[in-house]
Order: C-alpha cells, then sequence, then structure tokens
C-alpha cells in the first residue's frame, strides 16, 4: 500500500517510538512537527495501544483527510486534550483501515473469479481452435514458432505501402473526439483536465490526414458548446476549417464540424456526456450521409462517397464510431488514449474508494462497456506502445493476446477460426509537427554559448530569449551541460530520485547543471496536494546536498519556450532525462531528440520503442538511483557518444514526423479493411420525393445543412440558388418517372413513425393491448399514409411467423406496414415487396457474425453453476441464419446480458444479445443487428432524417430498450402500457445505471400519462406535426 506522507510526518514528530520508525521513515517528507523539545515529548503518556496503531496501523494507510484532524491537534495548547485527539485519531485510522482492508479483501474476490472466468474462456477457445487434423498442424507449426514472438501487428512484406504516387482516390476520413474543448487555433490546453494532449493530437492528425496525397477531405467531430460566458463562442460555430483544400476544391480539407451532444448552453465534463452520446450518434450519422452526397456529386460522378474509415478516439467517441461503423458498414478505428480498466485497478489498489464511489464519481464501469464495445466493433487498434497493448489492453475481456496470435497463425493457414475475432493492434506513434525545428537546430558545433555568453553575461544579455535568462540566473557556471527534466510536480515522475543522483555523484555535479521545468507555480501551498508535496521535497533536496548555483527550477514558462528550453540544453551539449516510474509514450523524448539532446529514459514503458527506434540514449531502471547517475555521467562526460547520439536522434526523427505517421496509419488501415459499404451504394435519392412535398419541405431537405456550411465557407453558390438548384432537380425526376407504382415507395415518405412497444403477459405471450396499441397507432397515422407522406414501421423481438399470425389475429393488414423488424433487429421486411426481406441489410449485419459457432455455446454459458440443463434450452421455430433463439424456463436461474456477454467475448465471440418475451426468451444475433440499428439503416436508406421519426415504446421492455428511447429522434413513452419487461436480466448490481445510456429529461422523450387510446396518440402525433 501506499505511504501517507503527512501520516509519516505527524506520528514521528507526535511520538518517540524508537529507532524502527525513524528507520522505516528515513528519507521521507516531514512536514509538520512540534516545537517541543525532546524532553517535553517523552514526557507525554499514550497507552499501549495508541503505540500500537501509530506503529503497526498508520505507516501503511493513506487517508489525505487526516490532514484536517492534525490541524485541530496542533492547534490545540492543552497536553492532555491534544492527547486525546491524538488517541481519537489513531482509533479513527484503526477503523477505516478495517473498513479499506473490508473492500480490499471483496475485490480481490471479484477480480478472482473473473480471472477464473478469463482463464476458462481462454482454455474454451484453446480447446476449440486446437482441433485441426494433424496435417494442419504439421503444415502450420513452422509458421506458428516463426509468428508467436510477434506481439504486435507491424507493416510487413505482405502489406502494401501507402504510397503518394499511386493513390489519386478522393477519400473520405472521419475522426471523432467528443470530449473537451476543441479547435484549430489558440488551443486551451491544459484548461482542465478533459482539454490536454488528445486535443493537440485529433487537431494535428486531421490536418496531416487532409494534407496526405489520396485524401479529399478529413471531418473531425466534436461537440458542440454555445455557453458564451462559461466558455468561447469559438466552440459554438458548427463548422471551422483546419486546412485549404490543396486543390482549390468547395468541400475538400479538413475540417473541424460541432455537433449537439447535451445541453448546448453548458460545458460538461466527459463522466457526464454519456447520457447524451446516442444524440451525437445519430446527428453524426445524418452529417456522414450528407457528406457522402456532396462529395459523391463533387468528385466521385454521382457515387456516393462513404467514409474511408471511421476513427473513435477514448471511450466515449469509441462507442460512437462503433454504431456509426455498424450503421454505415465502414471500417472503424479505435484509439483509447487512456484505458478505465488500468484506472480502475489503481484506484481499487489505492483503497480510498469503495468500488461503488468510484463508479458513481468516474463513470468508469459506463466507460470500461464502451471500451469493450470498441474492441468488438474495431478491425484496428492503434496504440503508441508494445506496453500499451500487454499491459492496459490485455486487461479486457474482448482482447486476449494469445488467442489474438492463435487466430491469426490459423488466417495466415486458411483455417477457419470458428467464429472468433479479435481487432488488430498496431503500434503507430503519435506524429509531431518538426517544421519549428530550425536549420541551426539540427547543425552540429552549437554545443556552446561562447558566442552569447561572455564571462560577463549581461554584455550579450539583449541576444537570449528571456526564458534563458529566466534559467541561467540560476547558475554559478552556465556554460557546463546542462541536464534537464522537463514534466509535471507529480510524484510517478521521480523528480526525486533524479535530484538524489545528482546530488549524490559529485562527478557529476562538477561537470553538468541540473534544470527542472515542473510545470508553473505562483505558490506553492496553493497548489494541490501531491504538486506542493513533489515541489517542498525538491527544495528541501536542493538544501540538503547545497546544490545552490547548479539546480535551476523556474516558477514559469509559457508553452511557446519549450522549443528554447531544450535550444538552450542543446547548445551546452547537455541531456535531457525522463525518469518516471512508467511512461505510457514519452513525447518529450522526441521533442528532445528533435533539437539533437541525446536522452535518458525510463525503461519502463513506451521510451523502449522510442529509443530503439531513435538510437540515441540510454534507458534506466528508475528505481536505481546508480543506473541514473550512471546514465547521465556517461553521456556528459563522453562527447563521442553524446555527438553519435545526437546524430542518430536528428537522422531517425523522421519517423515520429506526420508524414510518416499517416502513411503507417493508412497502410494498416488499408490492410485491415474487411468491411466495404456496398449495402448502402444505392439509397433513395431525396430528389425522388413527390414534387409538391418536397417544395412544401424544401427547408429540410437532408444535405441543407453539410452544403450550405461549405457554400459559406468556400465560396460555393449561395443557399437560395443551390435551393433553386435542387427543386429544379428534383423536377426534372419527377417529369421523368412514369410508373404508376412509385407513388408507394417508402422512399417517399416524410415521417416515420414506428412501432417498438413490447406487450408480453408475464408468461411471455402477446398481450392484449399490443392490438390495442397497434390498431389505435394506425388508426391516428392513416391519413398520412394515405397521402405518403407517413410510413410505419413495427420493430419487434418476435419472429416473422409469430409477427404475422399476431397481426392476422388483430385483422391488421400487414401489408400497411412499410418494414416490419423480427427478432430483434437481425431481419428486415418488406411487406409492400411481398414480405421480401431485405438481403442488403442480412449482409450489412454479417459482420462478425459467429454463426453456427456460437449455436450450442449460448446454453452452456447462460446457466449459472448449478442451473438444471433445461433452464435454457434452443428455440428452432424462431432460429434464422442471423438469429438463434433460446427458451427461458420461468423461475430459471440464469446469467445477466453483460455477465453472458462477458463471456463470450472472452472467447472471441462478438455478438448482439436481447433477452426479449418478459425474460423467457433469448434472441442472440449478430454485434451490429438491433432494432435501433435497424432504424438507423431505414434512415439512410430512404433518407429520412431521424429526427423527424416517432418510436412508440413502454415504460418498460426487451433489454434494448434503452437503446431504443434515446437519440435524436421523438420517443412517446406509453405509461402503464407495459406490465412486464425484460430489465431484470439486463445488468448486474455493480454496473452502470439506466441514467448513464440515456437522459430521461431530454425534450425528444414524451410521455404519455395512462393512457394510449386512439384520441391521445392522434393528439400527441398532431402536437408533432405527424399526421
Amino acid at each position: 500500500m501506499a505511504v501517507n506522507e503527512w501520516l509519516n510526518g505527524y506520528l514521528e514528530a507526535i511520538l518517540d517510538v524508537g529507532s524502527s520508525i525513524k528507520n522505516k521513515n528515513d528519507g521521507k517528507l516531514r512536514i509538520a512537527k512540534f516545537e517541543e523539545d525532546k524532553d517535553e515529548r517523552e514526557e507525554k503518556l499514550f497507552n499501549p495501544t495508541t503505540k500500537y496503531f501509530v506503529e503497526e496501523v498508520v505507516n501503511s494507510f493513506d487517508e489525505q483527510d487526516l490532514y484536517r484532524t492534525w490541524v485541530k491537534v496542533i492547534a490545540t495548547r492543552n497536553t492532555r486534550e491534544r492527547s486525546n485527539r491524538l488517541e481519537n485519531m489513531c482509533w479513527r485510522i484503526w477503523h477505516l483501515t478495517r473498513k479499506k482492508k473490508q473492500i480490499a479483501w471483496d475485490d480481490a474476490q471479484k477480480l478472482a473469479r473473473r480471472r477464473l472466468d478469463r482463464e476458462q474462456g481462454r482454455n474454451d477457445a484453446a480447446n476449440d481452435l486446437s482441433e485441426l487434423s494433424e496435417g494442419e498442424k504439421e503444415k502450420g507449426d513452422a509458421n506458428a514458432l516463426e509468428h508467436v514472438k510477434d506481439n504486435i501487428s507491424r507493416i510487413s512484406s505482405e502489406m502494401r505501402l501507402w504510397s503518394e504516387n499511386d493513390n489519386s482516390s478522393n477519400l473520405y476520413i472521419v475522426l471523432i473526439s467528443i470530449h473537451g474543448l476543441v479547435r484549430g487555433e489558440n488551443m486551451e490546453l491544459g484548461r482542465d483536465s478533459d482539454t490536454g494532449g488528445q486535443v493537440k493530437y485529433v487537431v494535428e492528425l486531421a490536418r496531416a490526414l487532409a494534407n496526405t496525397k489520396g485524401i479529399y477531405r478529413v471531418d473531425l467531430l466534436t461537440r458542440q458548446i454555445a455557453s458564451p460566458g462559461e466558455v468561447d463562442s469559438s466552440y459554438g460555430e458548427p463548422i471551422e476549417m483546419l486546412s485549404c483544400p490543396s486543390d482549390g476544391s468547395d468541400c475538400g480539407g479538413a475540417y473541424i464540424i460541432r455537433l449537439p451532444c447535451g445541453p448546448r448552453d453548458k460545458y460538461i465534463p466527459k463522466e457526464s456526456l454519456w447520457p447524451h452520446l446516442p444524440e451525437f450518434v445519430d446527428g453524426a450519422l445524418s452529417h456522414i450521409v450528407n457528406m457522402a452526397r456532396v462529395l459523391g456529386e463533387q468528385v466521385n460522378g454521382g457515387k456516393l462517397t462513404w467514409p474511408y474509415v471511421i476513427h473513435g478516439h477514448y471511450a466515449d467517441a469509441g462507442e460512437v464510431a462503433a454504431h456509426l461503423s455498424g450503421a454505415l458498414n465502414v471500417p472503424m478505428v479505435l484509439t483509447g488514449h487512456s484505458l478505465g480498466r488500468n484506472k480502475f485497478e489503481q484506484l481499487l489498489k489505492q483503497g480510498r474508494l469503495s468500488r461503488e464511489a468510484i463508479n458513481a464519481t468516474y463513470k468508469i464501469m459506463r466507460r470500461i462497456e464502451a471500451e469493450e464495445l470498441g474492441l468488438d466493433a474495431a478491425e484496428m487498434v492503434v496504440t503508441s506502445t508494445r506496453q500499451e497493448i500487454e499491459e492496459q489492453w490485455g486487461l479486457y475481456d474482448g482482447f486476449d493476446l494469445k488467442l489474438k496470435r492463435k487466430l491469426r497463425v490459423r488466417r495466415r493457414r486458411g483455417v477457419s477460426c470458428l467464429g472468433r475475432h479479435m481487432p488488430r493492434m498496431v503500434v503507430i506513434p503519435p506524429g509531431m509537427d518538426f517544421s519549428y525545428v530550425t536549420t541551426q537546430d539540427s547543425v552540429e558545433g552549437e554545443g556552446d554559448l561562447n558566442s552569447l555568453i561572455g564571462s560577463d553575461r549581461t554584455q550579450s544579455k539583449r541576444n537570449l530569449p528571456p526564458i534563458w535568462s529566466e534559467i541561467m540566473r540560476f547558475f554559478t557556471n552556465p556554460h557546463k551541460p546542462t541536464v534537464l527534466a522537463l514534466s509535471r510536480p507529480d510524484p510517478k515522475k521521480n523528480v526525486m530520485t533524479l535530484l538524489k543522483a545528482f546530488g549524490e555523484c559529485q562527478a557529476l555535479r562538477k561537470l553538468a547543471n541540473l534544470t527542472l521545468v515542473l510545470g508553473n507555480r505562483d505558490d506553492i501551498e496553493e497548489m494541490s496536494n501531491s504538486s506542493s508535496t513533489v515541489l517542498t521535497m525538491v527544495l528541501k533536496l536542493i538544501d540538503k546536498y547545497d546544490l545552490y548555483g547548479q539546480v535551476a527550477y523556474p516558477k514559469h514558462h509559457k508553452q511557446s519556450e519549450v522549443p528554447e528550453i531544450y535550444r538552450l540544453a542543446a547548445k551546452t551539449k547537455g541531456v535531457f532525462i525522463n525518469p518516471a516510474l512508467v511512461e505510457p509514450f514519452g513525447l518529450t523524448l522526441i521533442e528532445a531528440a528533435a533539437y539533437g539532446l541525446p536522452v535518458v529514459a525510463t525503461k519502463n514503458g513506451g521510451p523502449v520503442d522510442i529509443l530503439k527506434a531513435l538510437n540515441n540514449g540510454l534507458l534506466i531502471d528508475p528505481h536505481d538511483q546508480k543506473a541514473i547517475e550512471d546514465a547521465l555521467l556517461k553521456l556528459v562526460a563522453d562527447k563521442n557518444l553524446w555527438l553519435e547520439c545526437r546524430k542518430n536522434g536528428l537522422k531517425n526523427i523522421h519517423r515520429f514526423a506526420w508524414p510518416e505517421h499517416c502513411r503507417n496509419y493508412l497502410s494498416h488501415v488499408e490492410h485491415g479493411r474487411n468491411r466495404r459499404s456496398t449495402s448502402l451504394s444505392e439509397i433513395t435519392p431525396i430528389a425522388e420525393e413527390p414534387i409538391s412535398d418536397s417544395l412544401r419541405d424544401v427547408e429540410d431537405i437532408s444535405f441543407r445543412f453539410s452544403t450550405e456550411g461549405d457554400s459559406k465557407l468556400n465560396g460555393e453558390m449561395d443557399p437560395a440558388a443551390r435551393q433553386k438548384q435542387i427543386i429544379e432537380a428534383i423536377m426534372c425526376r419527377v417529369s421523368s418517372t412514369s410508373n404508376s407504382n412509385a407513388s408507394y415507395f417508402p422512399g417517399r415518405r416524410q415521417r416515420l413513425v414506428v412501432i417498438a412497444a413490447d406487450y408480453y403477459d408475464s408468461d411471455g405471450t402477446i398481450a392484449e393491448a399490443f392490438q390495442a396499441i397497434i390498431m389505435n397507432v394506425m388508426k391516428a397515422v392513416r391519413p398520412g399514409m394515405r397521402a405518403g407522406r407517413v410510413g410505419v414501421v413495427l420493430l419487434t423481438g418476435l419472429s416473422l411467423q409469430e409477427t404475422v399470425e399476431a397481426l392476422n389475429s388483430f385483422q391488421v393488414n400487414i401489408e400497411e406496414f412499410d418494414a416490419v423488424v423480427c427478432t430483434s433487429g437481425s431481419e428486415m421486411y418488406y411487406p409492400w415487396k411481398d414480405l421480401m426481406a431485405d438481403a442488403d441489410y442480412e449482409a450489412h449485419v454479417e459482420y462478425a457474425w459467429p454463426g453456427e459457432n456460437i449455436r450450442s455455446t449460448i446454453t452452456r454459458l447462460a446457466r449459472i453453476d448449478d442451473g438444471e440443463e433445461h433452464d435454457i434450452v434452443e428455440y428452432s421455430s424462431a432460429c434464422s441464419s442471423r438469429c438463434y433463439s433460446y427458451n427461458v424456463k420461468p423461475g430459471a436461474m440464469i446469467r445477466k446480458i453483460d455477465e453472458l456477454r462477458q463471456r463470450l467475448r472472452m472467447r472471441g465471440l462478438r455478438c448482439n444479445l436481447v433477452y426479449t418475451h418478459a425474460g423467457l426468451r433469448l434472441n442472440v444475433i449478430p454485434l451490429f443487428a438491433s432494432r435501433k440499428q435497424a432504424l438507423r439503416y431505414l434512415s439512410v436508406k430512404w433518407g429520412i432524417d431521424l429526427s423527424k421519426a416517432v418510436v412508440f415504446v413502454g415504460e418498460k421492455g426487451d433489454t434494448d430498450y434503452e437503446e431504443l428511447v434515446a437519440g435524436i429522434q421523438k420517443t412517446l413513452v406509453l405509461k402503464g402500457a407495459v406490465e412486464h419487461g425484460s430489465e431484470r436480466l439486463l445488468r448486474s448490481e455493480d454496473s452502470y445505471k439506466r441514467e448513464d445510456v440515456f437522459s430521461q429529461d431530454s425534450p425528444n422523450i414524451i410521455y404519455a400519462e395512462n393512457s394510449y387510446e386512439d384520441w391521445d396518440i392522434s393528439a400527441i402525433l398532431e402536437h408533432l406535426k405527424v399526421s
């Protein structure tokens, strides 16, 4: 456990408990001490219980708020009262320690169970994948041995490198980064925890990709924030150009597209964005469809131009990208940046918060599920280092390195993977812009400062950058090589060990100075506890080793001055050091190399890969003080080694430049593109609406937003002229259409009414309320249906046969529906086409579908350990090629959706699970099949914006209910209409809550109180202008 520095200081000052305590705390920070002399302290009386707690309990406990108790202690003058307070504090520590140990025990038990489940999943997958003929095994042995060491995907001889000369296609790429404040210029990095390096990275990536030959347009989708009093007004602009197209085209280049996601007039942290993500998905889908049309007209001969790839950054954008990828059948890429499981385990180890408190504060379980979904959907995951793959993504149910290797070997041998799927993990370090590095920075012989600083530094002071003067004022001899460390004042950055190494090595002190750039500060006491502790320790160590005149620790520096800091270190022939305990990547190492600085870096994390590529420095164990001394002394003292490292860094730095990053990125994407958006190559053009309806609703044409935005930005025709052109195109198309049956084509609908309420009795049979709802909705919208303005879609968990039988018994003509989506979204039929199945939709949702390989696995995994064999059995009558249905015995003990999905992920099986029929049936369907995704598919295919759809649901329903309710469509919740749902089988108790999935206060959700008669429905639809 972590040792609390405050408590060690308190107790050492309070109690004289012998040399054992002193030895334990040797070298630790003493922040508070009594001023009484030793004799006075020895006179204090403490009972043995207090002394026991001090010695045995406190040193292993970490509790920040005990500082407040300490303040009260030292403020108390009465010795006896002070003793009582101290004893009470110790009892409190004991109580909290017991609580902490109980939390740790419970978490350890849960972790052990999860590890056992993962091991069982691995064994199951290994047993299935090992069932090969002996001939196949012998054939694959050589390849297996050759590739088993290859723990990451990389560009190999089999992969075609991206060539700017060979790629003349006009590609469209979509990047997504939702949280934080995103803009192209004057980025407010560090304004808050959400606006940091990720923002800078995605903006620069968008620009770099747009500047790559073959890429026509890059859109960076983020959240729109219109809160002038809280943030700058630029964050409310819907479009911002990042780079102009090189060919002068109207829509090419890179753009930031800001879309609504929650309240626009409020800037909210990423932890509060989860309920609003469905709204962002629907808005992004609308924008992408608009751009597909516009770009198709401009550069693709009228053929729709779908995104080449959709790339989600961080967990929230990863979830959005997964849904968009499924809706459009477009490849998805994921970059985690930082991962929830890793953070969760660290917080649990600290022991300050329980699992429930962590989940409530950080929405950590919601984040982890989003990351798991990203792993399900992604064809490629981009990481910065191998360490991220092995030690961070390896914590997830959806990724197992050993299983990944097995699957890769089988694919290379042409052997079936039995429905298993793992995303490719590729290491592509972040790109950097080296345009700010001047020619002088790479010229040899610029090591000394004699030309700028004479013996009298004031003579040339006017030639020095201000930050140089600020640093050099600390030094007695500024000509000595500078050892530079640049980081936050964070204990994990390990600055204290560096300072001790420098202070205790006399040879190093004679040869070099030390510069510590540890953020910006005004008053140490006003900083956070961890930062103030580090800085206080730095000052004490400087005093302890008498390093005055040898160590610089400036209080302030601007971000724009960082290059000058590197330049100063390089001109003194200095060394850059990153001694962090663990460094996920190590961007500062690359920055230092760009200025010709050799480096010393921790061997834990990303620096291993960086130094392997640059070959410009030495790796050290950050816990080994002697290793740090030796590495620094070696580089400072050996000028030939220093020069060799400098040359290597400057020679190899191009590997981390943006052009190289983009080439690697695009090569990997092309190599792994297993999906093509062919099933949406023919969608209903907006121009095919009836002329009267089109003219009436011309303001609502779905691609008006994108064309207007680009027109204003690129000097295209004004909106009025564009609108006139659209109308003329509509008239031409209508006049050329003579087919009388075309008037019934669903693509002409202006509105969609969707019946998705799940009406079942407690025994799983269809309830009578289902008939009433269908008939009343049909009655309310029939005028609009006859006029061709309104279409009706049925979304249900029933099979097609059950649906037809139910509608026949209700005496409802199934042909009145434009589409019927059955078995929880896995099948789509068109009654106006003689109930023809949509083959394109089946192909659309096929990605990663295990098929027959999952059929028998479900019954085994769905039962709990002591369940009976017949608790869940296959229901063959409702099964199809895209859905396996299982009947659940009433009262049976079966696993909930999240638990079952976890076990399937551990085995490399990706699918969607839905309990329906009041929890008495389980539908297992493809990953991207769902009722909401089917609605999105129809929206794209028929050219009807989801904001023009009205969805009828009850207060409860199948386990996909939450997904149906959320989004930009109007959702009409019929209170009291549905009595029996399946929610009890959705999530376990320690998972996230419904309020983390969708906002129940959304203006798009309308609640109908206690009635679903036809006149009530008619009134609501009339209010929504659906008639």
